[in-house]
């Protein structure tokens, strides 16, 4: 049972924060379905991108997604997923977690002190600098297995100088992008490991997300944005602590 209210749960962090989805993902499968790290890894992509795109089309019907930012944050970003997926054939699994733990936690102290009105009234970084940008945060989260909502959302609100709701929407198109090119190139890292994907419990996680982010997806409308900044905070601190103490030993 636990499993599939993870499962949820999932899905209503991406849902509601444009984010989150992949720190429940790959603890829930490592810790609730015992999946092996490397694959919980890889499978976390598969459902994040699964999730994100039923999840961003509310917001795309709401006219919440920065189709600009997309494009020049996005698209480079699925460059560097594919390199960081690669790059995660040669690191333990155990360093690649407390890297995620240890990057959660910076973008949950940087996005905390910053009110999301404030930031969003910032002028954008140009063109060049946000397609750097996008291709440094793709790596990361590409070597980390995750879809990277935790540091999209904010780089989309501190550095692009969106709204938290905008930059939630867009972030999800941008996820979905990623996690596709992550999760194709971990299906290879996985091959030459001797590993495979679990398909009927990636499917399974997939569903109940789907049910978990149009859930989240509505509540985010009744939010205040600066609750939501500092509820995805809460969130980024907690389980990073979690993997921290899991996983340094």
């Amino acid at each position: 049972m636990w499993i599939w209210v993870g499962a949820l749960a999932i899905g209503l962090g991406l849902g509601l924060l444009g984010s989150g989805g992949s720190i429940l993902t790959v603890p829930a499968l490592v810790y609730l379905a015992h999946e092996d790290k490397k694959v919980a890894i890889a499978s976390s992509l598969g459902i994040v991108a699964g999730i994100s795109i039923v999840a961003a089309i509310p917001y795309a019907r709401r006219r919440e997604i920065d189709w600009r930012s997309v494009l020049r944050f996005g698209i480079p970003g699925v460059l560097g997923t594919y390199l960081g997926a690669w790059l995660g054939g040669y690191v333990s699994a155990r360093v690649q977690l407390v890297l995620l733990a240890a990057v959660m936690l910076g973008a949950a102290a940087l996005l905390f002190r910053t009110p999301c009105e404030d930031a969003s009234q910032r002028a954008a970084h140009p063109t060049w600098m946000i397609v750097l940008e996008g291709v440094a945060v793709g790596v990361l989260t590409g070597l980390v297995g995750v879809g990277g909502g935790f540091l999209i959302v904010p780089a989309l609100v501190l550095l692009g100088g969106l709204p938290m709701r905008r930059a939630v929407g867009t972030s999800l198109v941008i996820i979905t992008l990623k996690s596709l090119a992550g999760f194709a190139k971990y299906l290879d890292v996985l091959g030459d490991l001797g590993l495979a994907i679990d398909w009927n419990i990636l499917a399974l996680f997939t569903a109940f997300g789907i049910a978990g982010s149009l859930l989240g997806s509505r509540v985010s409308t009744l939010i205040p944005p600066r609750a939501l900044q500092r509820v995805f905070s809460a969130v980024l601190v907690v389980a990073g602590c979690g993997l921290v103490l899991s996983n340094w030993r």
